[in-house]
């Protein structure tokens, strides 16, 4: 999406060539999706080296770039290629390459420079291409989600509503989860990421949802907390902390805020009402073609004291987990469009009740 400015920072950096070899990377970049693919880029150039299984396809699909077959064993042929070309320094994702294939990349004549991170602020700031297509995800989710409400009774297994969720995502074109989807049930609730199972979906208790799709190559996230029955006065007020924590985070998404002032405006919020030690992780993190990118929602950290830029596509979801009880999340996927955060969900904060 973003491959001429890649092609200028590979330049920027003083380097003759970059290869990038984790999938997310490689998609992100070309569009090819594979288990086995590199992307090498020069400042003027730009190659995508696949084995026989992929070879034709990319041909098919990358009519612009210069497809190349690799034969026999991955690394010799990367090596080879690189001398051939003539390139000495190049650069690799130190942060997304093994240590075994780091070791079997050595060879005399070329410098492996390591850029921990090299696409991570690239990819934090979406065109409109992307925005559109993380939109088109938004809306799928929210198709699957609305439907699934009609489906859930007392008594199924949570991997059985599980199972709805992604036969509904299959339904709505989506390439399956961007996650293993998460639903919990009562005293579940309180484990933020707990793993779904057996236990049955219980009456007269919380129910948790969180799931995401894939849609184009890019993941969506969002979360529900629902009451199966008619909700008591303590989960009601919980629940109303954590929408209007939401709210007030949603609020402060500005181009210029710092990002750990996100934090904090949900974080303070909750403290003052006297859940802050239940509130157990940040509020948010970017999204796109993985589902955690740069940057994270927190008051610490290195993303902390940077600042919203416009373009910027990012999960608001600050929860209470009340141990052995209940927990409550709720999370949109936000972009920053216009100069403010605009939520890619239409389905509304309020507690729905089953």
């Amino acid at each position: 999406m973003r491959l001429r400015e890649a092609q200028e920072l590979v330049g920027k950096e003083g380097l003759d060539a970059f290869l990038f070899s984790a999938p997310p990377s490689v998609f992100y970049l070309s569009g090819f999706s594979s288990t086995h693919a590199y992307v090498v880029l020069t400042p003027s150039s730009k190659f995508l080296l696949t084995d026989s299984r992929y070879y034709l396809r990319a041909r098919r699909e990358l009519p612009d770039w210069e497809v190349v077959e690799i034969k026999g064993t991955s690394t010799r042929f990367l090596k080879r290629f690189l001398k051939e070309k003539g390139v000495r320094r190049v650069g690799y994702e130190s942060d997304r390459v093994s240590c075994e294939l780091r070791g079997k990349l050595r060879s005399r004549g070329i410098r492996w420079v390591p850029r921990p991170g090299f696409l991570r602020n690239l990819r934090a700031v979406k065109t409109r291409e992307e925005i559109e297509i993380l939109r088109e995800g938004v809306r799928k989710s929210d198709g699957v989600y609305r439907e699934l409400l009609k489906l859930i009774e007392p008594g199924m297994t949570e991997l059985e509503v599980r199972s709805r969720i992604v036969e509904g995502m299959f339904r709505a074109g989506a390439r399956g989860e961007s996650f293993p989807t998460i639903v919990a049930s009562g005293p579940a609730s309180a484990v933020p990421h707990w793993e779904t199972s057996e236990e049955r979906i219980r009456e007269n208790a919380p129910l948790l949802i969180d799931m995401g799709l894939l849609w184009k190559g890019y993941c969506t996230d969002f979360t529900r907390t629902l009451y199966v029955g008619r909700p008591d006065p303590e989960f009601v007020k919980v629940y109303t902390v954590v929408r209007d924590a939401h709210l007030f985070a949603l609020e402060k998404v500005k181009v210029g805020v710092r990002i750990g002032d996100i934090d904090r405006a949900a974080r303070s919020y909750i403290s003052r009402k006297r859940l802050g030690r239940f509130f157990t992780h940040s509020t948010g993190h970017g999204v796109g073609v993985e589902i955690h990118e740069h940057p994270r929602i927190y008051h610490r950290g290195e993303s902390a004291s940077e600042v919203v830029e416009e373009g910027m596509v990012f999960t608001l979801e600050p929860g209470v987990y009340l141990p052995g009880r209940f927990g409550v999340r709720l999370e949109n996927m936000v972009a920053v469009v216009g100069g403010r955060g605009e939520p890619l969900s239409e389905v509304p904060l309020d507690l729905v009740s089953l």
